[in-house]
């Protein structure tokens, strides 16, 4: 199991626009040089954003803006925006364990409500993080490299 790194760099996304956005244009080709990947993929987070309610972007001159402040988004804001799972679930079970098993017969009621805590447990943590807690983290990592 693991997340798509569409999570991590739409949190990139947020922290370069939250770093540079008063100071350059802040584009695909710009997040893109940061995050050392392919525009076409930034578009596509940056429209899943938006699509999601926590971006806009104006057209054109590369604006991107928060649509609330960074206090009010949280990682789990953007983890729903960006990696969709399939039937809101974390964990893919295997679909046919065999009947005839003790084993298989059993292990889906054995896992459901762990693997369902497991997840819930770690989509509660992400709501205690926020952007603002990037931008004051960054703050402090910039400070200490001048």
């Amino acid at each position: 199991m693991q997340i798509s790194s569409r999570f991590t760099v739409a949190l990139h996304i947020f922290s370069c626009v939250d770093t540079f956005g008063d100071e350059h244009k802040v584009t695909s080709d710009f997040l893109a040089s940061s995050i050392n990947t392919n525009p076409v993929i930034i578009r596509r987070i940056l429209g899943q954003l938006k699509k999601a309610g926590l971006i806009e972007i104006a057209r054109g001159t590369g604006g991107i803006t928060p649509t609330r402040p960074l206090s009010e988004i949280t990682f789990y804001d953007v983890y729903k925006a960006v990696d969709s799972i399939e039937d809101e679930k974390l964990f893919h079970f295997h679909e046919n364990p065999n009947p005839e098993c003790p084993v298989g017969r059993n292990i889906h009621n054995l896992l459901n409500d762990k693997l369902d805590a497991i997840q819930k447990a770690m989509e509660d943590e992400m709501r205690g993080y926020t952007i603002e807690d990037l931008h004051k983290g960054m703050e402090s990592l910039l400070a200490k490299e001048t």
